[in-house]
This record gives structure tokens, sequence and C-alpha cells, in this order.
């Protein structure tokens, strides 16, 4: 794939092959268009990465989810920032719109790894000064690094959204209670109460609701997460919230569609109205529910508060 054009004099803007559509709407929304660069792969499946101008002394930006297929798009991004490192970049700042890995993030069992740490010391080990990231799973994935990391959040983008429709008889609800705090925050953006799921996790992929904390019956429940990968916490969550008497008009927000098989199928529930999520990772479905929302504006806002040397706190909803 190739990619060309300049932002401005100092300030580069590359992507990997994970999230191109993503990457030049950012180059777009700063008023210029990506960097001139190539991202491929040999015969044998190699990440190949050829920059194509110079970004001596310059401040660049790789924009490259880490989103299936993990380890290729991981590998990717590791190539580009030594491939900028060697050409003698000022600066080199990965913008992660999904990180992957971040639920690896301790260990739970005996003789676990803990992979997120991995994935940050060889982002650090390649020559990366600043990790830019939208809605990490665990947020003390932070720590991970010693350098610089601005953690965005997409609750305003889809806060913003979801208060232009009808919310009368909604409440919100956080599927579990890490997601407590996010889930309240979205709450006292929209001025609804907050219910949340206790679930119990039977495997990686599979959970149980046990109970309900708060009040959802005659409801219209608004279930926030911060990705959907099976949906399984999702389909469970709506019925447990229907026996409680919830009504069947469930929308469901989420950061990250990262929509492994059997997702869309689960997604499809008929008390599920709608799914809004955002294009953190490309959504190629064709289930009409779901509603792609962009976080271009968002990075992109980071991205020159970055290179101005201004506040990113300022992009955070209150």
């Amino acid at each position: 794939m190739r990619v060309r054009a300049v932002v401005g004099d100092e300030l580069r803007i590359f992507c990997g092959s994970a999230t191109p559509e993503l990457a030049a709407s950012v180059a777009r929304h700063l008023g210029g268009e990506l960097s001139k660069g190539w991202a491929s792969s040999f015969p044998d499946g190699e990440s190949r990465v050829q920059i194509d101008e110079s970004v001596r002394g310059a401040d660049c930006y790789i924009v490259q989810s880490t989103c299936s297929p993990v380890n290729h798009n991981l590998m990717e991004l590791l190539v580009f920032v030594d491939a900028l490192r060697r050409a003698s970049a000022w600066r080199i700042n990965a913008v992660i719109p999904y990180f992957g890995y971040a639920r690896q993030d301790k260990k739970v069992q005996a003789r676990e790894p803990i992979t997120g740490k991995l994935v940050a010391n060889m982002l650090e080990k390649a020559g990366v000064d600043r990790v830019v990231a939208v809605d990490l799973h665990a947020g003390q994935v932070q720590g991970f690094f010693d350098v610089p990391v601005d953690h965005l959040t997409a609750l305003g983008i889809l806060g913003e959204h979801l208060g232009s429709q009808d919310l009368s008889n909604s409440v919100v609800v956080s599927p579990d209670v890490g997601r407590a705090t996010e889930g309240r925050r979205l709450a006292n953006h929209l001025g609804l109460p907050l219910a949340i799921l206790h679930k119990r996790r039977s495997s990686p992929t599979e959970t149980a609701v046990t109970h309900v904390i708060g009040e959802v019956k005659g409801m219209r429940p608004i279930i926030a997460d911060d990705m959907i990968t099976t949906a399984s916490t999702i389909t469970r969550g709506v019925e447990a919230l229907l026996e409680l008497g919830a009504l069947p008009d469930v929308r469901v927000v989420a950061t990250h569609p990262v929509f492994t098989p059997p997702a869309l199928e689960r997604l499809a529930h008929e008390a599920i109205s709608e799914v809004f999520v955002t294009d953190t990772i490309p959504y190629r479905g064709e289930l009409s529910k779901i509603k792609v929302l962009s976080v271009a504006g968002l990075l992109a806002s980071a991205i020159q508060n970055v290179h101005d040397n201004s506040s990113v706190s300022s992009l955070f909803p209150k």
C-alpha cells in the first residue's frame, strides 16, 4: 500500500496497513495528506517498510492499530519505528487507536505472561518516544511504559451521538464492575442513572451475568463497553436485563469493534436496536444496526497538541 504527501514542514503522519482510512482522515483533519512511505510484505509474510521522504529532525506519527492480524500489525509498527529511527527522525510517536494485548495485563494464573508489558518493552526498544492510545482495555497498561502515554477516550464522541437521540426512560449499563467508572462518566454526561452487571467469566471468551446492580425495570438500557470481541458479555447482559423487566430496546456502545465470530450473529439479537462503535478498527460487516463513528478528529487534535506542546487533557470529556 502506498501513501504520500506531507502535512507540514516538521510534522509527518505515516500509516501502516491496519487503519489506512483512519490515518488518511487524521491527516485531512490536520490540513494535509499522509507522508510518503511504503508498508508491504515479502512473499513469505515478512513486514517491509520504506520511507520515501526525508524525516531527519521531523516529528513523526505512525497511525497503526494492532488489531487482527494482531501479530502482523504489531510487527509492522515495530518495523516502521525502526525505519524512522534509522532515518534520524527527531521524535517517533506511535498512535495506536486500538492497543492489542492490553487484556493480558496481569497474571491471573501461575506461569502466565504479562504480554501487555512485553509489547510496551518492544515498542520502547524499537525507538518509540511517545504513545497515543484510545480507551485501553486496562488503564494500568500506561504504567508499562517509561515513555509518555496519552490515553484518549472516545467517550465524548459516543456520548455526543447518544445525546442527540431520544433518551427517555434510558439507563446506562456498565457490563462489569471494572467499567463502572467509565459507565458513570457516560451516565453523568447524558444525565442518566447507572446500572452495573456483575459477571463471572468461565473462559477468556465466555461470561455469565450473576446479578444486576441498579434499577432497570421498564427502562431502555444503553450498554457501554470499551470493546466487543465475541459479544458474549453483551448478549448475556441483554438477557439478564430483559429478565429483570428492561424494555427490548437495547443500545450498545463500544469504542473498539474487534468482532470475532460469532459476534455479528449475537449482535443481531432482536432486543438490540442499535450498536455504535468507532473506527479504531475497520468494520467491514453488513449488519445494518451497527453505526461507525470516527475518532479521526480526536486523534488529529491530540497529535496537534502534542506537536505544539499544548495540553492533551483538554480533549478529555469533563
